[in-house]
């Protein structure tokens, strides 16, 4: 699950915002983005979450960092 919200979140930042931290037109990227994941895998992808991801990948941008920071029990 972590790893899922990360990929998530590097995929916004790095595809769909193209590296920048935040775009002008974000809330409108979140919104058709939050459209197309719900279609193709059902629920869990509304704008808010694809924000909590977004922000979850700015604050870790490296995966390694993340695992670190995890205890053995919340990896698993």
């Amino acid at each position: 699950m972590v790893q899922t919200y990360w990929q998530v979140g590097r995929l916004i930042v790095e595809d769909e915002q193209q590296g920048s931290e935040r775009v002008a037109y974000g809330k409108q990227v979140l919104k058709q983005l939050s459209s197309a994941l719900t279609a193709e895998f059902g629920k869990g992808f509304d704008s808010s979450i694809l924000r909590n991801m977004r922000s979850f990948y700015l604050i870790f941008p490296k995966y390694d960092a993340v695992r670190h920071n995890l205890s053995y029990t919340q990896a698993t």
